[in-house]
């Protein structure tokens, strides 16, 4: 499974500054190389593609999942249904859009099959155990000291088993989605420990390992392939899902399958030698794989490419500031790039907790949350990392017509909660959420500033103009003739009401670029467009500061939680046509000092941050990426962020964004150095290969 990681990245400019200054990539990288010795802490160890998550042992001896961008499963139907009686666009109800979902399915019992499906799979675990199979417990394993080098993408682990010392190597192959292994202890070699593999029914359930593990009769492992003493290959069969697991073994080493009835055909040995060393590598695809790497060659592999990485792009450095603060923000911003390089650069749309797990959403990724995990990427020149998964709006484009002419409506809808078939999962929330619809347009924009050609505009044209489409059509207009977006559902949990604030801006935005979009092509501007733009109702406003909705007036004193909505008008989005500035500058200062931000999701700061930089508040800004919120605002230690219900990588993505935009600046922005940091000296920002936000 070829990863992004493989694209020709173009090698950084030097951005605001002169050639005797240029940052040193590799100090600014390894100064937070994480040390984290908490047994049961998971670390993702990946490609962009696949993800191989490991515990404090190098493994996956207490919890981690194997897990990828390509591997769905979809569980049987319900009985006496068939796919015929699965709507391909998530629901059966036809006709305008006038609140929430209220039947997907002629049958109840799909609802909840759609929600669950399609889900990842865990592609395989592997463990450290006793020579019976039977668990290590925690209280077995001391002196533990782990880190994860981000330079080479080398994972080491040490430590004692009953006084014995262990180390184990862990390292993913940038280009093969492998793990490689090096295990040594005399516990290995004396037989008391071994490796397992094995393999779980793939399920949308959660905990230590995802997957089902009591149920060895739903799927195979079939062992396909061992024509030598060292190499082997499983092909792997649950319902629709077949992959392959390709191995090899280091010298010495044995690998066998477990006999146990209990267990199934699911469980394999790998022992090791009488010299205390075991190596494996296991590689994941539709095929079986003729050559591997070694342990050696998979190494090499990674320390070549990430530090290849690491130099392409931007890069930001605060080192030299005497804000105290400057190590924290420094480490967010690396770990970050790092997860999201590991995570987000596949050939899909993460979910929001990436490749770490499955979420409440059955690892789903969420149309409206693509925005925040990959638009970064353009900012930081890194756009190759963002292509593969941007394909998803032409591969959708049939469904989202189809879903909206179900809900009779032009152009394309695209959906809320979907999987690699497009069908948006059936829930209350589907189809009155909106702010996913000008999406692809802000993408499009991203390349063509990167790439200004008639390539890109031919590439993006169909989506584009499909999309403008559905955002002309989708407002209804009153008896004055005024443009209404009803039903909306709101940044709470307090029902639907219709013309928030932020959906508002971000369909004039839309509709402006849609034109443009024709413009670049020599095309005639659309008048329908223009007639909606023009009659949109305009964005409300209560005592000069932009607030909710018209419907929803007290904004600071009963909704002053989740999403700031009045923030996003001049914040994500540049300036419009029609919006003052000053309101929106009185907007930022009455949602910075009314909001409970205990209440929010991780995006919301980053949010803040941008919004704060283009009204001329720098220092809130840079308050707002660092604000002390409980778990809403933090980063762990493996630089995860964790506001949300999951691991959070929306955060890290918006986090990403807006530190860029803060560096490197926005269309119009003042020309003094990192615009959206502030000038005192409290913070001495040094950015090389960045790009401007629009």
């Amino acid at each position: 499974m070829k990863n992004l990681f493989a694209a020709g990245l173009v090698f950084c400019s030097l951005g605001n500054l002169d050639a005797a200054e240029v940052i040193d990539r590799r100090a600014l990288v390894i100064r937070h190389n994480l040390e984290w010795n908490e047994l049961k802490g998971e670390i993702p160890l990946g490609n962009g593609e696949f993800c191989f998550n490991t515990d404090a042992t190098g493994l996956q001896t207490f919890g981690g999942s194997t897990l990828s961008h390509w591997a769905w499963h979809s569980a049987p139907l319900p009985p006496g249904s068939v796919m015929g009686d699965v709507p391909p666009t998530g629901t059966i109800e036809r006709g305008r859009i006038t609140g929430p979902m209220r039947k997907a399915a002629e049958r109840g019992d799909l609802d909840g099959w759609m929600f669950r499906n399609p889900h990842p799979a865990n592609l395989a675990r592997l463990r450290l155990v006793q020579a019976d199979g039977s668990a290590l417990t925690p209280g077995r394993i001391t002196k533990l000291k782990r880190t994860f080098d981000l330079w080479t993408g080398l994972h080491r682990s040490r430590f004692e088993v009953d006084g014995k010392p262990v180390q184990v190597e862990t390292c993913v192959h940038p280009r093969l989605d492998l793990v490689a292994v090096r295990a040594e202890s005399p516990l290995l070699g004396n037989g008391k420990l071994v490796l397992v593999l094995d393999f779980p029914y793939p399920a949308a359930m959660g905990g230590a390992w995802v997957g089902d593990w009591k149920h060895p009769e739903a799927h195979t492992s079939e062992l396909v392939k061992k024509e030598d003493k060292r190499s082997g290959s499983l092909r792997r069969t649950a319902d629709a899902l077949t992959y392959i697991a390709s191995l090899a073994w280091g010298s010495g080493c044995d690998f066998r399958p477990v006999a146990n009835a209990a267990l199934g055909n699911h469980r394999f040995l790998v022992v090791g030698g009488g010299d205390g060393r075991c190596e494996l590598v296991c590689a994941f695809s539709s095929q079986v794989l003729e050559t591997l790497p070694t342990v050696e060659e998979t190494q090499l592999a990674a320390a070549r490419h990430w530090p290849e990485f690491w130099q392409s792009g931007g890069a930001i450095d605060l080192s030299q500031s005497k804000d105290a603060r400057w190590r924290e923000l420094e480490r967010r911003i690396v770990l970050s790039q790092y997860h999201m390089a590991a995570q987000s650069a596949g050939s899909w749309p993460s979910a929001e907790i990436g490749l770490m797990g499955v979420d409440f959403w059955s690892g789903q990724f969420h149309m409206e949350m693509v925005w925040w995990h990959l638009a970064h990427f353009g900012l930081w020149d890194r756009w190759p990392l963002a292509g593969r998964a941007l394909g998803c709006y032409e591969k959708f484009l049939p469904v989202a017509r189809q879903l909206a002419g179900q809900f009779d409506y032009q152009g394309a809808r695209w959906g809320k909660q979907v999987g690699p078939e497009g069908r948006t999962a059936p829930w209350d929330g589907s189809f009155v959420l909106h702010w996913q619809q000008p999406h692809p347009i802000f993408f499009a924009e991203l390349e063509y500033r990167l790439q200004p050609t008639r390539q890109t505009l031919e590439k993006w044209r169909d989506v584009v103009f499909a999309t403008a489409d559905y955002m002309a059509d989708f407002p209804t207009a009153d008896q004055g003739g005024i443009r209404h977006l009803a039903p909306i559902m709101p940044p709470s949990e307090q029902g639907v009401t219709r013309d928030t604030v932020f959906d508002l801006a971000y369909w004039r935005w839309g509709l402006d670029q849609a034109q443009r979009w024709r413009e670049r092509m020599g095309l005639a501007r659309e008048p329908k467009w223009d007639e909606v733009r023009r009659n949109l109702a305009p964005l409300p406003t209560v005592d000069k500061v932009f607030v909710h909705s018209a419907d929803w007036t007290d904004t600071y004193l009963k909704r002053a939680w989740e999403h700031p909505d009045p923030i996003g008008v001049l914040g994500m989005l540049p300036p419009l046509e029609g919006v003052d500035f000053e309101t929106a500058r009185r907007t930022v200062h009455k949602v910075w000092q009314t909001w409970d931000w205990n209440r929010c999701w991780g995006w919301d700061f980053p949010w803040m941050a941008m919004a704060a930089a283009r009204v001329g508040e720098p220092r809130m800004a840079v308050d707002a990426l660092l604000k002390e919120a409980g778990s809403k605002n933090r980063y762990d230690q493996r630089g995860v962020n964790t506001g949300g219900p999951c691991p959070y990588l929306p955060g890290n993505g918006g986090l990403l964004y807006a530190v860029a935009m803060m560096a490197a600046g926005w269309d119009g922005c003042p020309q003094n150095q990192a615009p959206g940091f502030p000038s005192d000296g409290s913070w001495v920002v040094r950015w090389e290969g960045l790009k401007k936000a629009p």
